[in-house]
């Protein structure tokens, strides 16, 4: 799957794109707003592992199937882009309160000051992170990253909306 495969609307409403390349050590990887005191540690229930998805006020933990690097791209849009879980392995959406108007993407044991910064108007955000390549990465396991075709791909979309639950549009069930 390539990301080229976007909408006309979905492109009209992208203002930024990044790609990254990030260590999910704990099979994770975190968004947080940029002041962030979110501990993960209580938030991982039985119920956020099926989610892949550990939500605090002003952060989030996605998780992952392996535990090495994966490709991530976030895209910041100016609304919600259109619906496109059938292209995905696992879509799940969330909202972060971004109160310093930065929010902050990095693999969890990553050093915090040289983490990649992301501007958002302050408050909060709508984040959809969209998973797949699951069953490549998790057959490849700790060698998942030597090769594209089995690295794990994430895409994390944010866009300003007010704060909603946790909602799971597709589970992989791998």
């Amino acid at each position: 799957m390539t990301l080229g495969s976007a909408s006309d609307s979905d492109r009209s409403s992208l203002t930024s794109q990044m790609q990254l390349e990030l260590f999910a050590d704990y099979h994770q990887i975190l968004l947080l707003d940029e002041h962030s005191e979110a501990d993960f540690g209580d938030l991982w229930s039985a119920t956020a592992t099926q989610d892949s998805m550990a939500v605090g006020d002003d952060g989030l933990a996605i998780g992952t199937e392996v535990n090495v690097n994966v490709a991530v791209t976030v895209e910041l849009h100016t609304r919600a882009p259109g619906p496109d879980a059938d292209q995905f392995d696992n879509v799940v959406e969330a909202s972060v309160n971004a109160a310093s108007g930065r929010l902050v993407v990095l693999g969890c044991t990553d050093y915090f000051p040289e983490a990649q910064r992301i501007p958002v108007e302050p408050g909060w955000v709508r984040v959809r992170v969209s998973r797949w390549n699951l069953r490549n990465a998790a057959r490849a396991g700790h060698l998942s990253d030597d090769d594209v075709e089995t690295m794990e791909k994430l895409r994390i979309q944010v866009w300003r909306c007010p704060n909603r639950q946790l909602a799971v549009i597709k589970r992989w069930k791998g």
